[in-house]
């Protein structure tokens, strides 16, 4: 992981040293009042983004520090209640049971061979249930598409086993037959916020592109689609309005937010879109005989030849590597690319600076891939894959906005602030500069995708922001630098 670990080290100096020391954290002496709005009884609706998930697990700290639980401790000053957390029973994370796997315990940065980098730990226990000490006002879901909140049986233990149900909806749950919405609705909840859809388009995205683009083949069937898909801007917009209709039905208010660019995140901006570099002449030489990639780009001259490739996708798909300092792209492979395989040739290219490699690649690539060995779809998102994924957040946000105003609405636009966050400039609260540069950048956490308590403690002023606006309130807000970030061991 010697690439990922040169990452590391560069940002870990850059936050060590990047701190302003000497901010003044003023008080704010003004009174905290509810406006138009009623927070006695407050309730968290959304995915991960809104559980507290980070360092790709869910666990106990994560949930303290979630923005909803900051945004319930701010309503107390202004006649909130009782705010429960549906708490993980450690502060790892994931599931030791051998029939539900995939949920790993959280990541954590340790000297491996010399060098921080981030290792998943053991599992924290088994899947437990806490329904009987509900009901609970957090109710974000990790993995939750916009279409699951209003899914009976979604937090079915039995099916959880088929894995056709949400672990972490199971654990408190009020049925094996209820929906997140439908146990939300149930409490009589006189203000909530709603913060989903970013799944909608996210696995996509994280998976490199391998999955279908359901507004193209404009396929409204929820039911059919997987894990990798973008669900069709209908079906959300759908989703969501029903969400929305059932939480106002006895005269709650409420805040909903628009989703971010998930192109925009450390998970695809930390590795460089041409990590190739300091190849030496006898590497190179290798690399382009005719056991490499020389009798590949034989074979490309031939297809052309024949009329089988233009002499665009024929330069697009040539393989060439430059030694000394010069930076060349990686070899991966692209499904788009014309199927040569009748004549014995893969779909390589290499990549470009419209390319987004992936965060797990990284420590793929000093053991060979990407020279010796093309990196699969999964560890790449093209920019025709990207332009899929962004049009589907312009449409999805589009019907959110609309929705928004449909149900007179607080409206927070995380897309315009994460744009902000991942500028240059970032975010500064009180002397210190928050941006989405993984790790001294303060905000996302080690999975490169969920915040760190900093992230959180941003977005939860987005929130209050909105929230007084369109309300009248005067919340606070929080201060980020009072909530946690990387720990660094």
């Amino acid at each position: 992981m010697k690439h990922l670990n040169k990452i590391l080290l560069v940002a870990l100096a850059a936050a060590m040293f990047s701190c302003d020391d000497d901010f003044e954290h003023p008080v704010e002496d003004f009174q905290v009042t509810k406006g138009d709005a009623d927070f006695s009884k407050y309730i968290a609706l959304g995915n991960s983004l809104t559980s507290g998930y980070r360092d790709n697990a869910l666990y106990h700290s994560g949930q303290e520090n979630s923005y909803p639980n900051m945004l319930a401790g701010l309503m107390k000053a202004a006649g909130g209640g009782e705010f429960k957390i549906p708490y993980m029973p450690n502060d790892t994370g994931g599931f030791t049971d051998t029939d539900i796997p995939g949920y790993p315990g959280k990541l954590v940065l340790q000297i491996v061979n010399g060098s921080l980098s981030p290792v998943p730990t053991a599992a924290g226990g088994a899947l437990d249930n806490i329904a009987a000490a509900g009901p609970y006002q957090n109710m974000g879901v990790p993995g939750a598409k916009s279409y699951h909140l209003a899914a009976d049986g979604y937090g079915n233990a039995a099916y959880v086993r088929l894995g056709k149900a949400n672990p972490y909806f199971s654990r408190f749950a009020s049925s094996g037959t209820t929906s997140v919405v439908k146990d939300a609705v149930a409490q009589d909840p006189t203000f909530f916020s709603l913060w989903i859809g970013n799944n909608d388009v996210l696995g996509y995205a994280t998976s490199g592109g391998v999955g279908v683009d359901h507004n193209v083949t404009n396929n409204v069937d929820a039911a059919t689609y997987g894990g990798s898909d973008i669900s069709n801007a209908n079906v959300v917009k759908a989703s969501i309005n029903g969400i929305l209709k059932a939480m106002t039905a006895k005269g709650a208010k409420g805040v909903i937010a628009n989703i971010p660019s998930v192109t925009s995140i450390p998970y695809f901006t930390t590795v460089p879109a041409t990590p190739i570099t300091g190849l030496a002449d006898a590497q190179v030489t290798a690399l382009m005989s005719a056991q490499a990639y020389g009798s590949y780009n034989a074979g490309l001259g031939k297809a052309k030849a024949a009329g089988l490739l233009s002499d665009a996708e024929y330069q697009e798909r040539l393989i060439k590597f430059t030694a000394g300092a010069t930076i060349n792209g990686a070899v991966i492979v692209d499904k788009d690319l014309t199927n040569l395989a009748a004549l014995g040739l893969p779909s390589y290219r290499q990549t470009t600076s419209k390319d987004l490699i992936v965060l797990t690649a990284a420590s793929l690539l000093p053991k060979g891939y990407g020279t010796q060995i093309a990196l699969e779809d999964k560890y790449v998102l093209t920019a025709k894959e990207t332009a899929k994924a962004e049009a589907a957040v312009t449409k999805y946000n589009a019907a959110i906005a609309e929705l928004a105003t449909a149900y007179n609405l607080a409206f927070v636009d995380a897309h315009a602030q994460m744009q902000r966050l991942s500028s240059a400039s970032g975010i500064k609260f009180y002397g210190q500069t928050y941006t989405t540069t993984f790790v001294s950048g303060g905000a996302f956490s080690l999975d490169g995708v969920h915040l760190t308590g900093n992230g959180y403690a941003i977005v939860a002023n987005m929130f209050v922001d909105a929230i007084n606006q369109k309300y009248h309130s005067t919340l606070r807000k929080v201060y980020p630098g009072d909530y946690p970030g990387i720990a660094i061991p």
